[in-house]
């Protein structure tokens, strides 16, 4: 399955999510990209919009593919697969320059008034415009789980397969519309226009959801 823009597969992701609308949810997307689509869900489903403030761990000399992932008010995910995992220092390291950066888009997004939707017994939806290793929605799943939601959904375009399972084991539902075994190898293949989204984008598309 392909899309166009992130916009297109977000208009495409609201659609299947229709039978969630009557449980009233709250939509989290994960930033950066995901908020492209959580905003378009989250109007089509007239659901408050929140973000998942995430920060993938990764190999400086490729800094797309992540080993691991952190995420805000909760511990670092990592593949232990991945020789660098094993290194105290890097891991160190690379947390801390994660939560520094995650500490600073909060008072970006956050700083001029924009409070966070409460999701405590509410249906969540966590969107994000793809997954690949699926670490960085483990990371979510694991700071959404801290505030006791009643359900957790999945919801992406594209996922590869191995992350849909792992997924499936840690979340209440997972809604992907393509089909796994399509993968491309990474998320951007599966669109035509795939920019990187600016955290500007990011605070205009969550002021916009309150109005």
């Amino acid at each position: 399955m392909h899309f166009t823009t992130r916009q297109e597969a977000g208009r495409r992701l609201a659609e299947a999510l229709e039978q969630f609308r009557g449980d009233k949810p709250v939509v989290l997307a994960l930033a950066r990209g995901g908020v492209v689509l959580g905003a378009k869900i989250a109007r089509t489903l007239d659901a408050p919009l929140g973000v998942v403030l995430v920060r993938k761990l990764s190999y400086r000399s490729y800094p797309e593919y992540a080993i691991g992932a952190v995420a805000e008010d909760g511990e670092a995910i990592y593949n232990d697969d991945e020789p660098a995992t094993r290194d105290e220092k890097w891991r160190e390291s690379a947390e801390v320059e994660a939560r520094h950066i995650i500490a600073d888009r909060k008072q970006l997004y956050y700083g001029n008034g924009f409070i966070p939707p409460a999701i405590e017994n509410k249906t969540v939806i966590l969107v994000d415009d793809g997954i690949a290793t699926g670490l960085s929605m483990q990371a979510a799943i694991q700071a959404a789980r801290r505030k006791h939601p009643k359900r957790l959904i999945v919801a992406t375009p594209v996922a590869a397969s191995d992350s849909i399972d792992r997924l499936t084991a840690l979340a209440d539902e997972v809604v992907v519309l393509a089909n796994a075994e399509n993968f491309l190898g990474s998320v951007g293949a599966h669109y035509d226009n795939f920019p990187q989204v600016n955290d500007n984008e990011v605070k205009t598309l969550l002021q916009e959801s309150l109005l």
